[in-house]
């Protein structure tokens, strides 16, 4: 239980701004990190979900509705997986060798198809959000803890870019199995939920997570020859795109 106690708290203070307990960092208390790591998308899909509410209950204008949820997901985890999804839209427009590729990835200033890249997600990221309406919101929620639990699933299974690094590190003390078999249950569990709320909003979004993992898995094997941080924060910031988009798709194909 201490060493699950552990891993809880360095998941959440190393990939959210969560508030956290202090713990030392070890091979032990480093192992179930994986497994700990959707629980903040089940905050985050909790603060979204309050939000909804409050801004229906309140009659709140569309843009600051739509604003804040697209701002909550980058609040609670400090903007972590955005900095992933800008450092590998640098490294993918710059058409480079591989090795380089991996350089421009460790490069902390930004490139001007970061920016570009960063524009059209929030535009697109926006659209979608003010889609979501009624009920899909209850099948939208689930994004976060989807999104994270293949995430977490990628880290202890895809081949890595590096021997160095956060996710090298944390794949190498990680008990495989146990992590995914967790994940695996998690991904269960929310598409379980989601067909029970709402059917065909689910088939939407399981498909559209399904379709980011797969471009996933590609994208790094192709171009990178395996995963790193950034791609990981890549991949879960395209997920959390896709995943509403999905259910954005199927609402206007029933009707």
């Amino acid at each position: 239980m201490k060493r699950c106690w552990n891993s809880l708290n360095i998941a959440f203070s190393m990939y959210s701004r969560l508030p956290a307990a202090q713990c030392d960092w070890s091979e032990e208390t480093t192992k179930y990190v994986m497994c700990f790591f959707p629980w903040i998308g089940i905050v985050i899909g909790a603060l979204c979900l309050g939000w909804d509410f409050l801004a229906g209950y309140c009659q709140m204008r569309d843009p600051l509705r739509n604003v804040v949820l697209m701002l909550i997901p980058i609040a609670v985890s400090g903007g972590i997986h955005l900095d992933g999804f800008l450092d590998t839209a640098d490294a993918l427009s710059s058409w480079r060798p591989r090795e380089k590729r991996l350089e421009i990835l460790k490069d902390s200033h930004a490139g001007a198809f970061a920016i570009i890249a960063c524009a059209v997600y929030f535009f697109a990221m926006y659209g979608v959000v003010d889609s979501v309406r009624g009920g899909m919101v209850p099948v939208y929620i689930f994004t976060f803890v989807i999104s994270r639990s293949l995430s977490a699933f990628s880290v202890v299974t895809f081949p890595k870019a590096s021997i160095k690094g956060t996710v090298a590190g944390f794949a190498k003390n990680s008990k495989t199995r146990i992590i995914q078999t967790t994940v695996l249950i998690y991904l269960l569990i929310c598409g379980a939920c989601m067909l029970v709320l709402q059917p065909s909003y689910a088939i939407g979004a399981l498909l559209g997570a399904v379709a980011a993992f797969c471009w996933y898995h590609r994208m790094a094997m192709k171009d990178f020859g395996g995963i790193n941080g950034d791609l990981a924060g890549c991949f879960l910031s395209v997920c959390e795109l896709a995943i509403p988009l999905g259910i954005v798709v199927s609402s206007i194909l029933i009707k």
